[in-house]
């Protein structure tokens, strides 16, 4: 990881500094780039509130090899880790790859090491062309998120994104009011509960709803039909003063629990993070900058020992917690919950 920290830090000189902790202050307001909005205070604000959630470490016990597989929308997973969609290279991560490489890349290492991956969208069209070309090279084997459009764009790219051999579909409206559609023209905007419960109806696929951070968003989006959401700012980049996903995430989760599939992100950078989050409520999580740092740095193959290392850490936190399976995990292996 050192080898691919150095080389993506090189390709991305001036968009991301690699950081030893990538922790959002350095970064705080650069977007685009892969900063956090403003102060960068909800970027930093996730990782931080998943530092502060300590664990009960229990070593009085049978469990040595705890089961990492779930579930979930109709995927069976090796481990409940996803890569965030997170696209735009070229404005975003400094260009050193170009856009279908890098998606086809990073979905290709989640397919092989038992998980899928999310797909962007954004402005140029290359980003969703891209991702959907992916989707389709793997069999359907990923989760395409689309903005918030105004309906006809959004529906035809639904439409492509089936067309694909999509499952799963999402639209990530956490992105409204994304600054950098608006730099370039095409600002995106909130959608009322009964748009998206007609979205939801027209999509023939498992659909996802991306940005929810309040309780009372999460029981609207079982109403309109969703089969899940996710918890998650948008890391950082579309909201100044925000919390981080970690301080909402078990007030959500608990408010649709059973109903609905709950996936988090935000501020995961490892396996103890994403056990943390597990126990916080999430069914299963999703990683964004780090993921994207490892395709850079190394293509597939740096995607592939991401997730090994994330595969590692977490068995290790299971086992150090007394944790025999993903699917067990509750509130009792963290303090004060």
């Amino acid at each position: 990881m050192k080898e691919i920290h150095a080389k993506a830090r090189s390709l991305m000189k001036g968009y991301c500094r690699v950081c030893p902790v990538c922790d959002g202050r350095v970064c705080a307001g650069e977007v685009p780039g892969m900063g956090g909005l403003g102060t960068g205070s909800s970027f930093q604000d996730n990782v931080r509130a998943l530092a502060e959630v300590q664990f009960n470490m229990r070593c009085l016990h049978d469990v040595v090899v705890p089961d990492l597989s779930v579930s979930l929308l109709g995927f069976d997973l090796s481990l409940p880790v996803l890569a965030a969609p997170i696209g735009g290279v070229s404005f975003n991560m400094g260009g050193g790859m170009p856009e279908d490489e890098y998606i086809l890349a990073k979905l290709t290492a989640c397919v092989e090491a038992g998980t899928v991956g999310c797909t962007g969208d954004g402005v140029p069209d290359f980003i969703h062309e891209s991702g959907f070309a992916a989707v389709k090279a793997l069999n359907g084997k990923a989760i395409p998120f689309i903005k918030p459009w105004e309906d006809q764009e959004l529906f035809t790219k639904l439409d492509k994104a089936l067309d694909a051999g999509a499952e799963v579909v999402g639209v990530d409206v956490d992105a409204a009011g994304l600054v950098t559609l608006r730099k370039m023209g095409r600002p995106v905007a909130p959608k009322p509960v009964s748009e998206l419960a007609e979205v939801i109806r027209r999509t023939k696929a498992k659909f996802v709803v991306k940005g929810v951070m309040t309780s009372d968003e999460a029981k609207l989006c079982v109403d309109a039909g969703a089969a899940g959401i996710v918890v998650s700012n948008h890391g950082g980049r579309v909201l100044d003063g925000t919390p981080g996903t970690a301080r909402v995430l078990r007030e959500v989760a608990d408010a649709v629990r059973g109903q609905i599939a709950v996936l988090a992100d935000g501020g995961v950078r490892s396996g103890a993070d994403v056990l943390r989050m597990l126990a916080l409520g999430a069914d299963a999580v999703m990683i964004g900058r780090p993921f994207s740092v490892a395709v850079l740095g190394g293509g597939k193959e740096g995607a592939a020992q991401y997730l090994e290392k994330i595969r590692q850490e977490l068995t290790q936190c299971m086992v150090l917690t007394g944790t025999a399976s993903v699917r067990e995990v509750d509130s009792r292996i963290i303090r004060g919950f």
